[in-house]
Protein backbone atom coordinates (compact mmCIF):
# COMPACT_ATOMS: atom_id res chain seq x y z
CA UNK A 1 0.00 0.00 0.00
CA UNK A 2 1.68 3.42 -1.16
CA UNK A 3 1.56 5.75 1.89
CA UNK A 4 0.57 9.35 1.93
CA UNK A 5 3.54 11.59 1.58
CA UNK A 6 5.79 13.14 4.42
CA UNK A 7 6.12 17.04 4.99
CA UNK A 8 9.51 18.50 5.89
CA UNK A 9 8.17 19.60 9.34
CA UNK A 10 7.15 16.07 10.22
CA UNK A 11 10.82 14.25 9.40
CA UNK A 12 12.24 16.22 11.57
CA UNK A 13 9.52 15.74 14.83
CA UNK A 14 9.97 13.31 17.59
CA UNK A 15 8.51 10.07 16.77
CA UNK A 16 5.11 9.46 18.39
CA UNK A 17 5.91 7.06 22.02
CA UNK A 18 4.13 4.18 21.11
CA UNK A 19 4.18 4.24 17.25
CA UNK A 20 6.31 1.58 15.25
CA UNK A 21 8.93 2.57 12.98
CA UNK A 22 7.07 1.19 9.94
CA UNK A 23 4.03 2.98 11.09
CA UNK A 24 5.69 6.41 10.78
CA UNK A 25 4.21 7.27 7.80
CA UNK A 26 0.40 6.59 8.02
CA UNK A 27 -2.16 9.64 8.21
CA UNK A 28 -4.01 8.51 11.95
CA UNK A 29 -7.20 9.78 13.29
CA UNK A 30 -7.88 9.16 17.37
CA UNK A 31 -11.88 9.95 17.53
CA UNK A 32 -12.68 7.89 21.22
CA UNK A 33 -12.25 10.36 24.25
CA UNK A 34 -11.06 13.16 21.84
CA UNK A 35 -10.19 14.09 18.74
CA UNK A 36 -6.25 14.14 17.45
CA UNK A 37 -4.35 13.50 14.16
CA UNK A 38 -0.92 13.01 13.14
CA UNK A 39 0.62 12.70 9.71
CA UNK A 40 3.91 10.43 10.05
CA UNK A 41 5.08 11.54 13.03
CA UNK A 42 4.13 14.93 13.16
CA UNK A 43 0.94 15.11 15.53
CA UNK A 44 -0.94 18.76 13.87
CA UNK A 45 -1.64 20.89 16.79
CA UNK A 46 -4.73 22.71 17.75
CA UNK A 47 -3.48 26.03 16.51
CA UNK A 48 -3.14 24.54 13.01
CA UNK A 49 -6.51 24.12 12.26
CA UNK A 50 -7.66 27.34 11.50
CA UNK A 51 -11.31 26.60 11.06
CA UNK A 52 -13.40 24.38 13.16
CA UNK A 53 -15.46 22.78 10.29
CA UNK A 54 -12.14 22.17 9.10
CA UNK A 55 -11.66 19.22 11.78
CA UNK A 56 -15.09 18.58 11.32
CA UNK A 57 -14.74 17.34 7.51
CA UNK A 58 -11.30 14.86 9.16
CA UNK A 59 -14.28 13.30 11.63
CA UNK A 60 -16.56 12.90 8.79
CA UNK A 61 -14.52 11.18 6.34
CA UNK A 62 -12.93 9.23 9.13
CA UNK A 63 -16.11 7.64 9.77
CA UNK A 64 -17.52 7.42 6.69
CA UNK A 65 -17.43 3.76 4.83
CA UNK A 66 -14.33 3.56 2.93
CA UNK A 67 -13.35 6.85 4.35
CA UNK A 68 -14.88 8.69 1.62
CA UNK A 69 -18.42 10.82 0.89
CA UNK A 70 -20.57 12.38 -1.96
CA UNK A 71 -19.66 16.38 -2.00
CA UNK A 72 -23.26 17.00 -1.62
CA UNK A 73 -23.75 14.95 0.99
CA UNK A 74 -20.70 16.55 3.45
CA UNK A 75 -22.38 19.87 2.42
CA UNK A 76 -25.82 18.63 3.49
CA UNK A 77 -24.18 17.36 7.03
CA UNK A 78 -21.89 20.63 7.54
CA UNK A 79 -23.64 23.40 6.66
CA UNK A 80 -27.18 22.07 6.47
CA UNK A 81 -28.75 25.39 6.27
CA UNK A 82 -27.39 27.12 3.67
CA UNK A 83 -28.19 27.32 0.40
CA UNK A 84 -26.04 24.80 -2.14
CA UNK A 85 -23.95 27.93 -3.59
CA UNK A 86 -22.93 29.16 -0.01
CA UNK A 87 -21.96 25.52 1.47
CA UNK A 88 -20.18 24.59 -1.82
CA UNK A 89 -17.86 28.03 -1.34
CA UNK A 90 -17.47 26.86 2.45
CA UNK A 91 -16.31 23.20 1.05
CA UNK A 92 -14.18 24.77 -0.66
CA UNK A 93 -12.70 26.91 2.37
CA UNK A 94 -12.60 23.78 4.50
CA UNK A 95 -10.80 21.67 2.28
CA UNK A 96 -8.31 24.43 1.38
CA UNK A 97 -7.57 24.51 5.26
CA UNK A 98 -7.83 21.34 6.46
CA UNK A 99 -5.12 20.07 3.89
CA UNK A 100 -2.79 23.01 5.18
CA UNK A 101 -3.66 21.71 8.98
CA UNK A 102 -2.30 18.27 7.83
CA UNK A 103 0.28 19.89 4.98
CA UNK A 104 1.74 22.07 8.00
CA UNK A 105 2.57 24.83 4.97
CA UNK A 106 4.50 22.34 2.86
CA UNK A 107 3.91 23.52 -0.29
CA UNK A 108 5.60 21.03 -2.47
CA UNK A 109 4.54 17.94 0.43
CA UNK A 110 2.09 17.12 -2.11
CA UNK A 111 -0.83 16.78 0.39
CA UNK A 112 -3.97 17.64 -1.44
CA UNK A 113 -3.63 13.48 -1.99
CA UNK A 114 -4.82 13.38 1.83
CA UNK A 115 -7.92 15.02 0.94
CA UNK A 116 -8.58 14.73 -2.56
CA UNK A 117 -11.80 15.34 -4.48
CA UNK A 118 -12.38 12.97 -7.43
CA UNK A 119 -15.40 13.73 -9.15
CA UNK A 120 -18.10 14.00 -7.00
CA UNK A 121 -15.89 12.15 -3.96
CA UNK A 122 -13.96 13.58 -1.48
CA UNK A 123 -11.89 10.70 0.00
CA UNK A 124 -9.50 10.83 3.52
CA UNK A 125 -6.18 9.33 2.49
CA UNK A 126 -7.07 6.84 -0.86
CA UNK A 127 -4.23 5.80 -1.80
CA UNK A 128 -2.30 5.58 1.53
CA UNK A 129 -1.99 3.61 5.03
CA UNK A 130 -4.99 5.63 7.40
CA UNK A 131 -5.14 4.19 10.85
CA UNK A 132 -8.75 5.31 12.73
CA UNK A 133 -8.84 4.25 16.36
CA UNK A 134 -12.84 3.78 15.98
CA UNK A 135 -12.67 1.29 13.04
CA UNK A 136 -9.34 -0.30 14.91
CA UNK A 137 -11.52 -1.00 17.85
CA UNK A 138 -14.71 -2.06 15.57
CA UNK A 139 -12.25 -4.62 14.22
CA UNK A 140 -10.90 -5.60 17.78
CA UNK A 141 -14.45 -6.56 18.66
CA UNK A 142 -14.98 -8.78 15.65
CA UNK A 143 -12.26 -10.47 16.06
CA UNK A 144 -12.88 -11.11 19.94
CA UNK A 145 -16.45 -12.03 19.21
CA UNK A 146 -15.30 -14.68 16.78
CA UNK A 147 -12.41 -16.20 19.15
CA UNK A 148 -14.44 -16.23 22.16
CA UNK A 149 -11.17 -15.87 24.71
CA UNK A 150 -10.61 -13.21 27.06
CA UNK A 151 -7.47 -11.80 26.03
CA UNK A 152 -9.22 -10.89 22.45
CA UNK A 153 -11.33 -8.83 24.75
CA UNK A 154 -9.45 -7.53 26.93
CA UNK A 155 -7.36 -6.19 23.77
CA UNK A 156 -10.50 -4.46 22.15
CA UNK A 157 -11.75 -2.91 25.26
CA UNK A 158 -8.86 -1.67 25.72
CA UNK A 159 -8.63 0.02 22.50
CA UNK A 160 -11.82 2.16 24.08
CA UNK A 161 -10.73 5.10 25.32
CA UNK A 162 -13.74 6.72 25.66
CA UNK A 163 -16.49 8.03 23.58
CA UNK A 164 -16.74 9.04 20.64
CA UNK A 165 -15.68 12.72 20.03
CA UNK A 166 -17.01 14.25 23.22
CA UNK A 167 -16.37 17.74 22.56
CA UNK A 168 -19.12 17.06 19.67
CA UNK A 169 -22.04 16.61 21.84
CA UNK A 170 -24.65 18.19 19.80
CA UNK A 171 -23.52 17.00 16.06
CA UNK A 172 -26.51 15.15 14.93
CA UNK A 173 -24.46 13.36 12.55
CA UNK A 174 -22.40 11.37 15.28
CA UNK A 175 -25.13 10.41 17.93
CA UNK A 176 -25.76 7.01 16.45
CA UNK A 177 -22.38 5.98 16.00
CA UNK A 178 -21.42 7.11 19.50
CA UNK A 179 -24.27 5.12 20.89
CA UNK A 180 -23.06 2.67 18.69
CA UNK A 181 -19.74 2.18 20.20
CA UNK A 182 -20.56 2.90 23.54
CA UNK A 183 -23.13 -0.05 23.34
CA UNK A 184 -20.51 -2.45 21.69
CA UNK A 185 -17.69 -1.60 24.46
CA UNK A 186 -20.40 -2.49 26.86
CA UNK A 187 -20.94 -5.74 25.38
CA UNK A 188 -17.43 -6.57 24.91
CA UNK A 189 -17.06 -5.93 29.12
CA UNK A 190 -20.44 -8.13 30.09
CA UNK A 191 -19.03 -10.80 27.70
CA UNK A 192 -15.63 -10.73 28.78
CA UNK A 193 -17.03 -11.02 32.77
CA UNK A 194 -19.08 -13.87 31.40
CA UNK A 195 -16.34 -15.38 30.11
CA UNK A 196 -14.38 -15.41 33.00
CA UNK A 197 -17.02 -16.16 35.33
CA UNK A 198 -17.25 -19.92 33.42
CA UNK A 199 -13.66 -20.23 34.42
CA UNK A 200 -13.99 -19.61 37.97
CA UNK A 201 -12.04 -16.13 37.44
CA UNK A 202 -13.90 -13.88 39.62
CA UNK A 203 -11.93 -11.57 40.04
CA UNK A 204 -11.21 -10.20 36.12
CA UNK A 205 -14.56 -10.58 35.58
CA UNK A 206 -15.64 -8.26 38.62
CA UNK A 207 -13.23 -5.64 37.24
CA UNK A 208 -15.12 -5.65 33.97
CA UNK A 209 -18.61 -5.28 35.60
CA UNK A 210 -17.16 -2.44 37.71
CA UNK A 211 -16.31 -0.44 34.09
CA UNK A 212 -19.53 -1.06 32.97
CA UNK A 213 -21.20 0.24 36.48
CA UNK A 214 -18.78 2.95 36.71
CA UNK A 215 -20.11 4.34 33.50
CA UNK A 216 -23.93 3.45 33.54
CA UNK A 217 -24.70 2.47 37.56
CA UNK A 218 -28.31 1.88 36.41
CA UNK A 219 -27.25 -0.79 34.18
CA UNK A 220 -29.21 -4.04 35.45
CA UNK A 221 -27.08 -7.10 34.05
CA UNK A 222 -23.84 -5.14 35.37
CA UNK A 223 -25.25 -4.38 38.65
CA UNK A 224 -26.62 -8.10 39.22
CA UNK A 225 -23.70 -9.84 37.89
CA UNK A 226 -21.28 -8.14 40.32
CA UNK A 227 -24.05 -9.36 43.63
CA UNK A 228 -23.49 -12.68 42.35
CA UNK A 229 -19.69 -12.59 41.46
CA UNK A 230 -19.07 -11.05 44.99
CA UNK A 231 -21.68 -13.29 46.58
CA UNK A 232 -19.83 -16.67 44.82
CA UNK A 233 -16.29 -15.33 46.57
CA UNK A 234 -17.85 -15.15 49.68
CA UNK A 235 -17.72 -11.39 49.76
CA UNK A 236 -21.80 -11.15 50.74
CA UNK A 237 -21.37 -7.26 52.45
CA UNK A 238 -20.42 -6.54 49.12
CA UNK A 239 -22.76 -7.99 47.44
CA UNK A 240 -25.35 -6.36 49.65
CA UNK A 241 -23.27 -2.86 49.27
CA UNK A 242 -23.77 -3.17 45.60
CA UNK A 243 -28.06 -3.67 45.77
CA UNK A 244 -27.79 -0.62 48.49
CA UNK A 245 -25.46 1.14 45.24
CA UNK A 246 -28.23 -0.09 42.95
CA UNK A 247 -31.10 0.70 44.77
CA UNK A 248 -29.57 4.38 45.05
CA UNK A 249 -28.62 4.98 41.36
CA UNK A 250 -32.87 4.48 40.76
CA UNK A 251 -32.66 7.37 42.54
CA UNK A 252 -36.47 6.33 44.16
CA UNK A 253 -37.37 3.31 41.41
CA UNK A 254 -38.28 0.36 42.24
CA UNK A 255 -35.64 -2.50 42.13
CA UNK A 256 -35.95 -4.84 38.37
CA UNK A 257 -36.81 -8.78 39.32
CA UNK A 258 -33.67 -9.89 39.24
CA UNK A 259 -31.79 -7.69 41.70
CA UNK A 260 -34.40 -8.48 44.26
CA UNK A 261 -34.32 -11.76 43.73
CA UNK A 262 -30.44 -11.77 43.77
CA UNK A 263 -30.38 -9.78 47.21
CA UNK A 264 -32.70 -11.96 48.55
CA UNK A 265 -30.58 -14.97 47.79
CA UNK A 266 -27.53 -13.49 49.59
CA UNK A 267 -28.30 -13.81 53.56
CA UNK A 268 -28.85 -17.42 52.63
CA UNK A 269 -25.99 -18.29 50.71
CA UNK A 270 -28.60 -19.02 47.47
CA UNK A 271 -26.42 -17.80 44.78
CA UNK A 272 -25.57 -20.15 41.93
CA UNK A 273 -23.31 -18.96 39.07
CA UNK A 274 -24.80 -17.64 36.00
CA UNK A 275 -25.55 -20.32 33.40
Amino acid sequence: MASCPRSGAEQSAPRLEGMPEEMSETVRVWLLGGFRVSVGERVVGEGEWSLRKAKSLIKLLSLAPGHRLHRERVMDLLWPNLPPESAANNLHRTLHAARKAMESGSVESGFAAVLPLRGEQLALCPDGELFVDAEAFEEAAKAARRGRDTASYRTATELYAGDLLPGDLYEDWLEGRREGLRNTHFGLLLEMASLHEERGEFDPAIEALRKVVAAEPTREEANVGLMRLYALSGKKWAATRQYEIFLKSLEGGTPPEAARSMHAGIPRGAISASP
